[in-house]
């Protein structure tokens, strides 16, 4: 993946509106080849459609959300905080009382890979 140097002026990408279960978001989405970064609002009494088993790297940007896992965990993610998964290591879907502004990237670099024996990487398809 070669990305020339990119400047976005999230100003002008436009917000594509999504339903949740209760509440919508609005995404404003860049994508490369293999690389999708976003910007994401929820509105306030936002709870997901859906869980979510892709990779992310998900940054609070104003705000606070819970990112709830299947598992039963749930997780406070607030203004300045981060999180980090790959592909397939947890089912999540995110809630938000109040609403939330999130900076989010995901892509092929948080796909599982397998190590061989001789340390040599491949990624799952």
């Amino acid at each position: 993946m070669n990305i020339p140097f990119s400047n976005i002026d999230w100003e002008i990408i436009p917000k594509v509106e999504y339903a949740g279960e209760t509440g919508v978001s609005f995404w404003q989405t860049v994508q490369f080849q293999g690389l999708r970064i976003r910007i994401v609002e929820y509105s306030a009494g936002y709870f997901a459609d859906h869980w979510c088993q892709k990779g992310h790297i998900v940054h609070c940007l104003q705000g606070e959300f819970v990112t709830e896992q299947q598992s039963g965990e749930n997780f406070t993610m607030s203004e300045g905080m981060t999180y980090i998964v790959s592909d397939e290591q947890s089912s999540h879907r995110s809630i938000s009382d109040k609403g939330v502004k999130l900076l989010i990237i995901d892509g092929d670099f948080l796909k599982l890979t397998d190590i061989d024996q001789n340390g040599n990487s491949s990624s799952e398809e």
